[in-house]
């Protein structure tokens, strides 16, 4: 699903990542571990294509991510990959409802009203969807981000740190959901942690060792 080879990032003179070989199948769930400063988010940006590696191979769903750059790479982005992050990032002038249909018009697709109350419903956010996000609690704003993330069937589901600042009801929850849907989707989770709560559910692991 996703192929890494020889991949470096460096910011300045300072290296924080170096991947010689790593692929993950269709269907697979995935954690990356390390401690603070390892390059786990820079990597899941690097996937993402939100950010361009110092040198190295990176393809995605069969797409090296380097020939795409612009509205090419946003919808490239928009139709084959999810993005959780730590913290929900909404559009806070928009509701619920809003934030999923602007996340099918920016990957190209159509604005579908049906699919986006199917997928609401399915985490249990569909009384939200009139909602603005300030209004949401914490479990909740995470719940419609991971909808949004989903929304548009993606073969690759990243998620920086998802229960880091939850709860153990809410992160075994969100976790819950993230496993369910990228299941149900038969797209491949990835997601860079260092929450033992996570460690425990999930067996397949890539450890970043790059702490300096």
């Amino acid at each position: 699903m996703f192929e890494i080879k020889n991949l470096q990032h460096q910011y300045q003179q300072l290296k924080v990542l170096d991947i010689t070989d790593w692929q993950a199948q269709q269907g697979e769930q995935w954690l990356v571990l390390g401690g603070s400063g390892s390059g786990k988010t820079t990597l899941l940006h690097i996937l993402a294509g939100l950010r361009t590696p110092t040198q190295g191979l990176v393809k995605v769903a069969n797409v090296n991510l380097n020939t795409l750059n612009g509205a090419r790479l946003d919808r490239f982005r928009g139709q084959n990959i999810g993005l959780v992050f730590q913290k929900p990032h909404l559009a806070q002038t928009l509701t619920v409802m809003q934030n999923l249909l602007l996340a099918q018009y920016m990957a190209g697709l159509r604005q579908n009203h049906s699919h986006c109350e199917a997928v609401l419903k399915s985490l249990s956010v569909l009384d939200k969807k009139n909602t603005f996000p300030a209004q949401l609690s914490q479990g909740q704003a995470q719940r419609v981000s991971v909808a949004r993330a989903v929304l548009n069937q993606p073969k690759l589901l990243l998620a920086d740190e998802p229960t880091a600042s939850l709860d153990d009801k809410n992160a075994a929850q969100v976790l819950d959901l993230l496993m369910e849907q990228a299941q149900n989707y038969q797209a491949t989770l990835l997601i860079a942690t260092h929450d033992q709560r996570v460690k425990e559910k999930i067996a397949l692991s890539f450890e970043l060792n790059n702490a300096l």
